[in-house]
């Protein structure tokens, strides 16, 4: 450990905030990097006499800061971690990073089967960092689930983040491309749920930098018209889903209608296009007839 004063640490502080970035992303870096934790931060502020110890002495931390800034590397890629729910999740470029409002799928689930449910087989198709299941999982330890992603690395990480989070047996992770590794479970799933790559391309090529430079385009490009995945993950559902059941995705904010009409298409019933925290139709759900 690295000892330094407090007030020499507000200086260097001070002087890395003047250089742009927001206070929020520099305190995720000093507490998942530098050892510091936010409490320990705010303290510090109120009271800068002593001193501190440090896991990675300031020039190391000041590169990685200059990084994030110069460059608009995701400070989570930095960190290697990041926060979803009440999730500690690993995370690198070869996964997606966790939107907040992605949060809300959990509370779609809660609010269709309840909080304490009998036992359920679900799969999410495209895991990535493992957020959702891991969540769902940890929410109905009676359940049982599948977790899927073309990417054997992404995979790697989504489990890794599995036995991070819980001593549990309940959720495995199966390498493929959408339901093609669930062939085995035809007709015997109660509940899908998907946030498929689904920006068009025309969005995509105008994405800011710090998300099209880094994270997978394998997990944002959804096609011409954004629906691609989308459109496939629903005409195959019928041969997975048990008779009542679920499928929830997330898409674009102006996708929630096209989405309803391909459900109505393949004989989905209850559909409903659910708002997120903005407002926006970020969610389309429908049940199997």
């Amino acid at each position: 450990m690295l000892r330094i004063s407090a007030r020499d640490f507000l200086f260097w502080k001070k002087k890395q905030l003047s250089k742009g970035g927001d206070q929020e992303s520099l305190a995720f870096l000093l507490d998942s990097v530098g050892g510091i934790s936010t409490k320990d931060q705010k303290f510090i502020g109120i009271n800068p006499e002593g001193n501190l110890y440090l896991k990675k002495n300031l020039d190391f931390l000041e590169s990685n800061w200059d990084n994030h800034l110069q460059k608009s590397y995701p400070i989570q890629y930095i960190c290697g971690i990041t926060f979803w729910r009440d999730l500690r999740l690993i995370v690198t470029n070869k996964v997606l990073i966790p939107r907040p409002e992605t949060e809300l799928i959990i509370d779609i689930v809660i609010k269709i089967f309840g909080k304490k449910s009998q036992k359920l087989f679900f799969t999410e198709l495209g895991t990535g960092s493992g957020a959702i299941s891991i969540a769902l999982a940890l929410e109905y330890p009676l359940w049982n689930g599948i977790a899927t992603d073309i990417d054997q690395d992404a995979l790697e990480i989504a489990t890794k983040n599995y036995k991070n989070s819980s001593n549990q047996s309940n959720l495995k992770f199966f390498c493929g491309h959408w339901w093609t590794p669930l062939e085995s479970f035809q007709g015997k799933l109660d509940l899908a749920i998907s946030n498929p790559p689904y920006i068009p391309k025309i969005i995509y090529e105008r994405l800011p930098k710090e998300v099209k430079n880094f994270e997978p385009k394998i997990a944002l490009l959804g096609g011409d018209d954004g629906l691609k995945h989308i459109r496939e993950i629903i005409q195959k559902a019928p041969l997975f889903l048990k008779e009542k059941g679920w499928l929830i995705l997330e898409n674009h904010f102006d996708q929630g209608e096209q989405v309803k009409k391909l459900l109505i298409e393949n004989k989905f019933t209850s559909i409903e296009i659910v708002n997120d925290l903005s407002g926006i139709g970020r969610f389309t759900i429908g049940r199997y007839k």
